[in-house]
């Protein structure tokens, strides 16, 4: 092994010389495999470990350095994504298990350009976005597995194929306005529908789709608003937290689709879903609307090493319960860094998410109970907790287990039918593994 192996920021290093000419002339590549296996070991419909992979590679271009041209940056993203996902297969959880999962595909991830309008204050991005890479996203959360405590419960299941975000995107455009040192403002306007197809049968793999070169725009617009204020921002070196106070930001922000969303509980001849004589058509809501605000702060810092310090956020959001099966949530987690002599980079966190079922969705459980003539339970809530480790063994190579136990899976749905018995509760064991190859 060439000297300095194991403390090389990347598994293949300076490639001969090869990276930093490239980075000189404007174009950063990156390359990072994570594997992980995970298994339920109580609760959900399987038991028994389930593996899964993720292969991201990234090519982003600094036009100035390359071409000339100021103030614009190219990026383009791929996934090769394998393995089986733990959550479809075995869960049936509203709380999606694991933030790399997903169907088996070599996909086109993002592919846009960015561009600096008049100052670094102003910037315009047009192209394939996925929007969880701006939006929506607390400090603080990054150290999760489970996927909703990045990208939240309720988009994931109310908006069509979970929305514009990971493994998916869609083609929009994005503005971003420094208001000044301490506000920022994000708007944009995304398809709202990556796949193109009907709300209950979207998939991650519908044709085109399966590559990620949808390029849909046939459907409906998913606008996106969000205002972060940020207080306390001075270096943790120039002063003391008495001084200058723990930084933190607050959130506030809107998605609006224009989209068509199905009544959770009525038919378009007015009956309920559940009804026999029922047309078995959902009445069709013109649009959605899901407002969230979030705060994210750091709750403490070592006077002494101001590496290690303890951050918390919390998350809340909301939807109309007549067209959306999760109409509220809210999500909370505390991350350690440094949680021990000598282990400056590791994290010690501890997440936990509730998803509220709407009326609506549970009175047609109630109505599928009434015409059956028997028992059926009546979904109320899901709740999650994750207990997670990251270790960074080097710095091309973090290895994380993990711990998640989720309440009322699926909100409290039966096993097989009517009459049986609710879902068990859950607890999934994990390990992972991220190597960062350039």
């Amino acid at each position: 092994m060439p000297p300095g192996f194991w403390n090389q920021g990347t598994l293949l290093g300076q490639l001969g010389g090869l990276r930093p000419w490239l980075k000189n002339h404007g174009v950063t590549f990156g390359l990072s495999e994570s594997d992980e296996v995970m298994d339920n070991v109580s609760g959900g419909i399987r038991r028994g470990p389930v593996y899964d992979g993720l292969a991201e590679a990234t090519l982003m271009i600094d036009t100035a350095k390359a071409f000339g041209w100021q103030g614009g940056t190219l990026n383009a993203s791929l996934l090769q994504i394998h393995g089986h996902s733990i959550s479809t297969d075995h869960l049936l959880a509203l709380h999606t298990a694991s933030n790399i999962e997903a169907s088996q595909a070599t996909r086109l991830w993002e592919l846009w350009f960015d561009q600096q309008i008049f100052s670094p204050d102003l910037d315009l991005k047009i192209g394939q976005q996925s929007v969880d890479q701006e939006f929506v996203a607390p400090h603080y959360a990054a150290v999760f597995l489970n996927a909703t405590l990045g990208w939240p419960v309720i988009p994931t299941n109310d908006l069509y194929a979970g929305g514009p975000a990971y493994p998916l995107s869609s083609p929009g455009v994005r503005l971003r306005a420094r208001l000044g040192a301490n506000v920022t403002a994000l708007i944009g306007v995304f398809d709202d529908n990556p796949p193109g197809g009907p709300f209950a049968q979207d998939s991650q793999v519908r044709g085109a789709e399966a590559t990620g070169a949808r390029f849909n725009l046939g459907t409906g617009a998913l606008w996106m608003a969000e205002l972060q204020i940020r207080h306390n921002l001075k270096p943790a070196s120039t002063c003391t937290s008495l001084i200058c106070g723990l930084p933190g930001a607050v959130k506030l922000g809107l998605m609006a689709d224009t989209g068509a969303f199905p009544d959770q509980r009525f038919g378009t001849d007015g009956l309920s879903l559940a009804n026999p004589a029922s047309n078995g058509m959902a009445r069709p809501h013109n649009g959605n609307v899901i407002p969230y605000a979030i705060a994210s702060q750091m709750l403490w810092r070592d006077k002494a090493d101001h590496q290690r310090h303890l951050g918390g956020f919390v998350r809340v959001m909301a939807a109309p319960g007549d067209r959306n099966l999760v109409d509220f949530s809210v999500d909370a987690g505390l991350d350690l860094q440094s949680p021990f002599e000598g282990r400056a980079h590791d994290h010690l966190a501890l997440g936990a998410s509730y998803a509220h079922i709407s009326a609506r969705a549970r009175a047609l459980n109630a109505d599928t109970a009434r015409f059956a003539g028997k028992t059926y339970p009546l979904r109320s809530s899901e709740s999650l907790i994750e207990a997670t480790y990251l270790a960074q063994i080097n710095p091309w190579w973090v290895v994380q287990p993990d711990v998640q136990y989720i309440f009322r899976p699926g909100g409290g749905i039966n096993v097989a039918g009517i009459g049986s018995a609710r879902l068990g509760n859950e607890m999934i064991v994990g390990l992972r593994s991220v190597v960062t190859f350039q």
